[in-house]
């Protein structure tokens, strides 16, 4: 199997893995050139030392975008490296859900529907009639409805932080789909600028081949024909 030797780290790799350095993108070259300060545009490396300086590029664009990486940014460059999707991330198993938190939804649930509001509004009549006109005598709760509005005060007390507890979790939930779409939306965009990458080097590559070409069509065409 025919060899070649990288001109970044010296190591010898097979031929097909070779790549010109007069086909790697100049922000990439120079992160070459900062380990290896002898690498030359002449020099040759391996696809596998290139896809490297890529990711590193592609890591200090986040770090120049957003600052210092977090784990989701680690993750979507892992990904993104190994070529992975972040479909097991996303579709992660929802976590069983507590008593109380079932609870908290299901009132929550409840208490924001028609059904509870025409339900609470029935109550609050037929106990307004019952202490004012079916009662012959004055009623158990007679006008202004004291311990009505103390009942009103106390469900107000008890709905309130419960519907709190479903709306926090929701919220987290909320965050975590955006954290999602967040990573989703981050790797498509390094993606986008691997593919303009390996265009620009397919580019580059057709037209040093075009070129190579030229150059012998010349050299052959400008030699004097030896018959004559």
């Amino acid at each position: 199997m025919t060899t070649f030797v990288s001109g970044c780290s010296g190591r010898t790799f097979p031929e097909n893995e070779q790549v010109s350095g007069l086909l790697v993108r100049q922000p990439i070259l120079d992160l070459i050139q900062l380990d290896y300060p002898n690498f030359q545009p002449d020099d040759s490396l391996a696809v596998t030392e290139l896809n490297e300086y890529r990711r590193r590029y592609l890591e200090n664009f986040l770090v120049r975008e957003v600052g210092e990486l977090s784990e989701l940014e680690e993750t979507v460059l892992s990904n993104v490296h190994e070529r992975r999707t972040l479909t097991d991330k996303v579709e992660e198993p929802a976590l069983p859900l507590t008593l109380g938190q079932r609870w908290a939804d299901g009132i929550a649930s409840f208490g924001g529907s028609w059904t509870f509001i025409l339900l609470f509004f029935g109550i609050i009549l037929g106990w307004i009639l019952l202490n004012v006109a079916l009662l012959r005598r004055p009623g158990f709760d007679p006008y202004p409805f004291i311990l009505l509005n103390l009942l009103l005060s106390c469900l107000a007390a008890l709905q309130a932080p419960v519907i709190m507890m479903s709306q926090n979790r929701q919220e987290e939930k909320d965050r975590e789909r955006a954290k999602k779409d967040y990573m989703i939306n981050l790797k498509a965009e390094l993606e986008l600028r691997i593919m303009h990458e390996k265009l620009d080097h397919l580019t580059q590559q057709h037209a040093l081949a075009t070129q190579q070409v030229a150059e012998v069509l010349q050299a052959v065409l400008g030699q004097p024909d030896k018959r004559r």
